[in-house]
């Protein structure tokens, strides 16, 4: 009997101890199963650069399209596309025929006009003698009424007729003029130093052109000494930018190189561009002047730039991935379009802490950033632990007192 109560005994004690291991056993997977993943990282301080970035084209500072002035053939051509000029070099000649023609008959309508004057005067000054010996006659009652009115009227005609003359050869020589000029730009000169960057005519071509509207763009001279970065900047990015705010440019012809350059001019007109049926993209156009440009840079050239818009030294700061968004603890009031009051949870800015082996939710206030970080502005202290990685764990798994395990094989890759 007491046999058999003691083997009683320890069947009892060997399940018990089963049951305690099984126990044991099944907590640790537990636990194991519900830890996080994640990498983290030191609060520090650093300095922090906030950039815009943009793409768009390289332009010389000055660009002058010459047009013709007169229309005509191209009789002669000096340059080719690619050719460095001066100032006041001549480029192109126009085929002065028809120019010619019109100078020499207003040079004679010209000549006739003063010969018209010529004569109109003569009749003046006789006609004008003609009326002083009338009026002694008519004085002394030698001459009647009719006679002394007659001779007054012929000299009053006289009169007019040499301010006509005049008149008309005022004209006359103004429209000489008028054709001297045309003639004089059927030779066209380089306004500036600088390289024809675009050719748009050749010799023996006919250009058309008059003196009030600009004709046919014959080419386009470029002073390359001078360089901008003409790039749109969005919107919601135009705010931040500032005259002088230095920029760094990156130019696809020249892919090893980075140049330097400084914000030079603004827009403050939108260009709007359609996506699609219905998005829209407004953005504004900023002048970026390069500093050191390269004498091979062509007009048209693609770049990309990054204008460096805030700088900040030595703030507490953590990683872009560190900052995820949860709903606040804080209720907030909202009012509703049927006017009754509601109470949120407002999305709260947030990172998590390392705290042993969980994870502690804190709100903080963030400020700029950069490629890399973010400046902690509230909430967090120098030396903190933040779990910085992986992504999907901070901006989805965490949440306040999640169980967590760092990722040594991550943090070894990182290092």
């Amino acid at each position: 009997m007491g046999k058999k109560k003691s083997k009683k005994k320890l069947i009892i004690l060997i399940i018990i101890v089963l049951l305690a291991v099984i126990s044991i056993i099944a907590l640790s997977m537990r636990n194991n199963e519900t830890e996080i993943k994640v990498t983290t990282e030191k609060v520090g301080r650093r300095t922090i650069t906030q950039t815009v970035t943009a793409i768009g084209k390289i332009q010389p500072e000055t660009q002058i399209k010459v047009s013709s002035q007169t229309s005509g053939e191209v009789i002669f051509l000096g340059v080719e596309e690619g050719d460095t000029v001066k100032t006041n070099q001549m480029l192109v000649k126009i085929k002065p025929d028809i120019i010619e023609t019109q100078l020499e008959q207003f040079k004679a309508s010209v000549d006739a006009s003063k010969m018209e004057i010529d004569i109109r005067k003569a009749e003046m000054e006789r006609a004008k003698q003609s009326l002083q010996r009338i009026s002694e006659l008519y004085q002394k009652e030698f001459a009647s009424q009719e006679e002394f009115e007659r001779v007054k009227t012929a000299y009053d005609q006289a009169v007019s007729g040499y301010k006509a003359a005049l008149s008309r050869h005022e004209q006359t020589v103004a429209s000489y003029k008028q054709v001297q000029r045309s003639a004089e730009r059927t030779i066209i000169y380089s306004p500036i130093n600088g390289i024809v960057t675009k050719l748009n005519v050749e010799k023996g071509e006919k250009v058309v052109g008059t003196e009030m509207m600009a004709g046919t763009e014959m080419m386009i001279i470029s002073d390359l000494t001078i360089m901008n970065a003409e790039v749109d900047v969005d919107e919601n990015d135009i705010i931040l930018v500032h005259i002088g705010d230095t920029a760094r440019i990156e130019i696809d012809a020249f892919p090893d190189k980075i140049f330097n350059g400084v914000v030079k001019e603004i827009g403050h007109s939108a260009i709007t561009n359609q996506m699609g049926s219905q998005d829209q993209v407004t953005n504004f156009k900023v002048k970026i002047r390069l500093l050191e440009p390269e004498a091979k840079m062509r007009p048209g050239m693609s770049c990309s730039v990054e204008i460096e818009t805030i700088t900040k030294k030595n703030v507490l700061a953590v990683p872009l991935q560190s900052v995820t968004v949860r709903a606040s603890a804080k209720k907030e009031k909202i009012v509703e379009s049927n006017k009754k009051d509601k109470l949120i949870n407002k999305p709260q800015s947030v990172v998590f802490i390392k705290s042993g082996n969980k994870a502690k939710k804190i709100e903080v206030e963030t400020g700029i950033s950069d490629n890399g970080y973010i400046e902690i502005v509230k909430g967090l202290k120098d030396g903190q632990e933040v779990i910085s990685g992986s992504f999907i764990a901070v901006s989805k798994e965490l949440e306040d007192g999640s169980m967590i395990k760092l990722d040594t094989l991550k943090k070894k890759k990182t290092k």
